[in-house]
């Protein structure tokens, strides 16, 4: 069976920007751009439930070769399966739920015509897919140096005006690390006394507590 391509805007997020400021005396922190769960009144795309490939356009479960500026969904016992949808939701990324935390990189699925969808009208919704590598590398994990989120485990290095970026743990990547992130709180004042710098994580624990590596 032949895979479908359709327009998809890739953000490898190899290096994943986040908030960085100086430790201070202000207790509070506010919750970032990446902020995990579902905004009140957000529903998760109809498509989130697994349908089989060929169903609708990379539904979870479903995978993707990757190409130089466009993807293909194939079947995932294609040899070009490269991808595996975790998660996928209607609307734009700022607008809608933060991908898992094991997410490597993100789809954004533009309104487009394509030869099938879901419903037959030559349509697929605008929405986005969160990709898992099927084969390593994994830049979603912890220490990975990448991925559209920031959790406990990674580093990060400072990217100027109060803004870090992450950056592979082991140093693999072009920035050596400067701060690993050692834990995730609900406001500065609970980070241990040795946090150096604070990291804006988003979701029900916004504040990331780093100290140097």
């Amino acid at each position: 069976m032949l895979g479908r391509n359709i327009a998809v805007v890739a953000v490898l997020a190899v290096f994943a920007a986040v908030t960085g400021c100086q430790k201070s005396s202000d207790p509070g922190a506010g919750s970032g751009p990446g902020a995990s769960g579902r905004p009140d009144g957000r529903k998760p795309s109809s498509s989130m439930s697994s349908s089989g490939y060929g169903a609708v356009f990379l539904a979870v479960d479903e995978c993707s070769s990757r190409g130089r500026g466009s993807f293909t969904e194939v079947p995932c016992t294609s040899e070009r399966a490269a991808a595996r949808v975790i998660a996928r939701y209607d609307g734009k990324v700022a607008e809608g739920p933060s991908c898992p935390a094991r997410t490597d990189f993100v789809l954004h699925i533009n309104e487009n015509r394509a030869a099938r969808d879901e419903d037959g009208n030559g349509k697929v919704p605008r929405g986005y897919a969160c990709m898992r590598n099927l084969e390593s590398p994994h830049p979603g994990d912890p220490g990975g140096g990448g991925g559209p989120r920031t959790v406990v485990g990674d580093c990060v290095y400072g990217a100027g005006r109060g803004e870090v970026r992450e950056t592979a743990c082991d140093g693999s990547g072009t920035k050596a690390p400067q701060y690993r992130v050692t834990g995730a709180v609900s406001q500065r004042a609970l980070c241990p006394a040795a946090t150096q710098l604070y990291v804006s994580l988003g979701g029900a624990m916004p504040v990331g507590c780093a100290v140097r590596v």
